[in-house]
């Protein structure tokens, strides 16, 4: 049986108790110690080290969800506002309520983008990686360093680092997407930046196939025949069997999950142990931070719920931090 010293946490290890941080601190506080070596550009670590090595992951962000018959209209609204191209890019942001602008999650970023009928959103390029998942419309475009892609509901199409692109509307009708980036790593790596394009097209052509372009039809085929959906980095679909509930997961990446088809609800519990339940149904997002548990449950009877999910999974694993409660 483990001893009381050790099961506890490493902050609990290497920290004062209260009580003698307490003591400790007040003492030298009465010769302004504290401001002394503020002044000098320096801080007392014994302070605050359960802040700097806590017992769990502890993200800010907090669950929230975009209900799409409350977006929509607002989007459409923008439309009458500004121009994409006076915009350059029309996008209402998915701010989370415990962050500010650009956060969705700690590190996503998420907005609606909206291109109406007859429109181009100039062409630019930018550090920030990008991938976008088609909420609505027909005939719309987005053109990668010169590969015309077209885009349907339910594609996702991906933008890499530093290359030239630009969207547009052929159709009759809005053009509408869920954006993601991972903006928030700038906030920390302030390496991200932005140019313009002489003209508001990049040249291009239209291309049949391409490996920036992921079509729904093809994710649906691998979830029902039960293999590993690999469409792109960043980001997942997931099937729920109609009147089931998915297994649990708690992971160290976050999420911001869309409902590509079906209705029902996700159960979340966040680090503070608290449960949630999000409603949802087709078109509607919300966000899951860093490890929170989590379960879907599809309320449809007639079909299985499809959930599209952007993830920082990839930065996670490349960092080695990676973490589940499965182990």
């Amino acid at each position: 049986m483990a001893t009381n010293t050790e099961t506890t946490t490493i902050a609990e290890r290497l920290a004062l108790t209260p009580s003698s941080a307490d003591e400790v601190s007040q003492k030298p506080a009465k010769h302004g110690y504290f401001d002394r070596i503020a002044q000098q550009h320096a801080g007392a670590l014994w302070t605050c080290l359960d802040k700097m090595v806590p017992p769990r992951p502890n993200p800010t962000a907090t669950v929230q969800s975009w209900p799409y018959e409350q977006m929509r209209p607002s989007l459409l609204e923008a439309g009458d506002i500004v121009s994409a191209e006076e915009a350059e890019r029309r996008v209402l942001m998915l701010i989370n309520p415990s962050l500010d602008a650009p956060y969705t999650t700690d590190t996503i970023y998420a907005g609606l983008q909206l291109i109406l009928p007859g429109e181009t959103a100039p062409a630019h390029r930018h550090v920030a990686f990008a991938l976008r998942f088609i909420i609505e419309g027909s005939k719309g475009f987005t053109a990668v360093e010169g590969q015309k892609l077209t885009m349907e509901r339910g594609d996702v199409i991906l933008t890499p680092s530093w290359h030239w692109h630009d969207h547009g509307n052929e159709g009759t009708e809005p053009m509408i997407w869920l954006d993601g980036l991972d903006l928030p790593v700038y906030r920390f790596l302030p390496v991200n930046f932005a140019e313009n394009y002489a003209e508001s097209r990049y040249p291009s052509e239209p291309v049949s196939e391409s490996k920036l372009r992921i079509p729904w039809s093809g994710v649906v085929e691998q979830l029902d025949a039960n293999k590993p959906t690999q469409s792109t980095i960043s980001a997942q679909a997931e099937r729920v069997a109609a009147g089931t509930t998915s297994p649990g997961s708690q992971e160290t990446c976050s999420f911001v999950y869309h409902i590509y088809e079906g209705k029902g609800y996700s159960t979340i519990t966040g680090k503070d142990g608290k449960e949630q339940r999000v409603d949802w149904q087709e078109r509607d997002t919300f966000t899951v931070p860093a490890w929170s548990t989590i379960t879907h449950t599809s309320l449809d009877e007639s079909g299985s719920a499809y959930l599209f999910a952007i993830n920082d999974l990839p930065m996670v694993e490349s960092l080695g931090l990676m973490r589940s409660s499965s182990g």
